[in-house]
């Protein structure tokens, strides 16, 4: 679901009540975790952490007006969703392995997006550590890095 909210604060307002408390939960450990540099917005219907214009001019490649998303939290119409678009590789591997001392659940997750299904399914410390991983510096490096693997292909 795509919220049309324009601020985090009021995306936050317009969800029920439970889901409300979790999106609230995970953006104080990210917001609390994230290196300097990173800023949070609304982007694509979504409470976002981007790597500003200011930081990296290029921005989002599909829309380069958009600055370039690295975590967004949102509240699915089934599940609550963290997307981490960084999460690949050596993060990725790292990711896995902590899952399995954080959760007993099975992990729910595509490309970029880690499911829950319950407000109580999400591991906030976990969440709070993978905030903490990657700088924007980092995160454009990497982009750029994907970016020019793709345009190989």
């Amino acid at each position: 679901m795509q919220s049309k909210a324009k601020t985090p604060n009021e995306y936050i307002e317009t969800l029920p009540r439970d889901r409300a408390e979790i999106i609230s939960a995970i953006r104080k450990a990210v917001k609390r975790n994230l290196p300097r540099g990173f800023e949070e917005t609304m982007q694509y219907g979504m409470l976002s952490y981007v790597v500003p214009h200011k930081l990296y001019p290029a921005g989002y490649h599909v829309k380069p007006s958009d600055a370039l998303p690295f975590i967004s939290i949102a509240s699915q119409k089934n599940h609550i969703a963290v997307y981490h678009m960084g999460l690949q590789g050596k993060l990725l591997e790292w990711f896995t392995t902590a899952w399995k001392k954080h959760s007993a659940k099975k992990l729910d997750m595509g490309k970029s997006c880690i499911r829950f299904k319950k407000p109580e399914d999400v591991p906030l410390p976990l969440i709070a550590e993978l905030a903490a991983k990657v700088t924007p510096q980092q995160w454009v490096d990497e982009y750029e890095y994907l970016k020019d693997q793709r345009q190989k292909k």
